[in-house]
């Protein structure tokens, strides 16, 4: 399995994405501004894999500071924090990793821990945010081959597999897993301009699978879903609002509206670290501009005219309306959105109705009373809306408000 990010005695260790897939290359980093750099420069990218790579810089700087007074190690901590999580604004898992660590350094030392101690545990919470990532991106794509039929086409965007998380992958962690169940499954991976994640990263690790994979440039993606050539989307997400909007590279935004156009279900796959429960809409997802080389230029060959400028917002939002559902590690959550987040996220005394006393919240068992593998996909969060009652979407994949839309 491709793990991007590493930890251990020497430092942190990336695999250069922005060498692939002509060359495997590793930088090692031994500090947490190195981390943040390596973040901005897109050496690692995805967010899960960017918090994985915050936390371990983080742990990096526990390290170095270990020969400290308490107030000191704090003062650094602070501060390598605050380098890490400007690196990147849009990922939310970047702030949340970042936080983790540094929330679980403060109450070691509140225990009465050492200094030392309290970098070892560091280095120990770094290490789980990336195991336990894994473990996710497993669980999630058992539940999302669910959503995923034998012999389906899949058409995906940007890179959300293993190069882009700790390991296995978010939307390609499920058509992975439907493979591995024994379906057939082929893909269409979007190229993803201008930085080309499709076209270098998940065609290059799909290939390295085995899986069947085929890219097609951004603009054709259309056209094919209008000749019935796609049977499902499965994107990843950078951060998703309470409401359900989700924030990912840019261009899913029109994929979303043209897979609902012409009926085709449109799946997010990400971890619970990705939901933003302090952002209450996409209105409120600060989105990252990115330098205007990277459009203009390609391969260190300008494409544009002298004196033309460009824009690069590297992300963009799909309201939820566009969203058919969306996998978790803890299952699927349909609409309606705001309250089935809440429940997915434990805020339901907060922020939503009562959870129906016929719906399971057991989130843990591991079969349920059919036998099915991974019980909470049979759980409220697979289906149900607020009265309880599975609610699946038109048959068209459109919702009632279509008409307005597209007339």
């Amino acid at each position: 399995m491709i793990e991007p990010v590493t930890f251990g005695d020497d430092g942190v260790a990336l695999l250069d994405q922005r060498q692939l897939p002509h060359q495997e290359t590793w930088i090692e980093l031994d500090s947490p501004e190195a981390v943040a750099t390596a973040i901005r420069d897109m050496v690692v990218r995805g967010a899960p894999a960017i918090g994985v790579a915050a936390g371990f810089g983080m742990a990096l700087a526990a390290r170095a500071a270990r020969g400290l007074d308490e107030q000191a190690f704090r003062d650094r901590l602070d501060a390598a924090a605050e380098t890490l999580a400007a690196a990147r604004p849009t990922a939310v898992n970047l702030a949340w990793a970042v936080e983790r660590v540094r929330d679980t350094v403060r109450r070691t030392l509140e225990d009465g821990a050492t200094v030392a101690e309290a970098a070892e545990r560091a280095e120990r919470e770094a290490v789980a945010i990336k195991e336990e990532d894994i473990a996710a991106n497993r669980a999630m794509g058992r539940h999302g081959s669910m959503l995923v039929p034998d012999g389906a086409r899949v058409l995906t965007h940007c890179n959300a597999g293993a190069l882009a998380t700790g390991g296995y992958g978010t939307a390609l962690g499920v058509v992975r897993a439907a493979v591995e169940e024994g379906k057939k499954v082929t893909v269409l991976a979007d190229e993803t301009r201008p930085y080309l994640q499709g076209a270098r990263l998940t065609a290059w690790e799909l290939q390295k699978d085995g899986i069947p994979v085929t890219v097609i440039a951004d603009s054709m993606a259309g056209s094919l879903l209008a000749r019935g050539e796609v049977d499902l989307v499965v994107v990843g997400a950078d951060r998703i609002a309470r409401n359900g909007d989700v924030a990912n590279k840019i261009g899913t935004y029109p994929l979303a509206v043209m897979a609902r156009r012409h009926g085709v279900p449109f799946y997010v796959a990400a971890p619970l670290s990705t939901f933003d429960p302090a952002c209450a809409s996409g209105d409120l997802i600060p989105i990252e501009e990115r330098p205007s080389e990277e459009v203009t230029h390609l391969g260190g060959m300008r494409l544009v005219p002298e004196g033309v400028t460009a824009r690069h917002p590297a992300f963009d939002v799909t309201p939820a309306a566009f969203v058919t559902a969306i996998v978790t590690e803890a299952g699927i959550v349909r609409a309606p959105f705001p309250s089935g987040i809440a429940r997915l996220l434990g805020l339901e005394a907060e922020t939503a109705e009562p959870i129906p006393p016929d719906a399971s919240t057991d989130l843990s068992a591991d079969e349920d009373e059919n036998g099915a593998e991974g019980a909470d996909t049979a759980a409220v969060l697979a289906a149900a809306g607020d009265d309880g009652e599975e609610s699946p979407p038109p048959a068209d994949g459109a919702d009632p408000g279509e008409e307005e839309l597209f007339s």
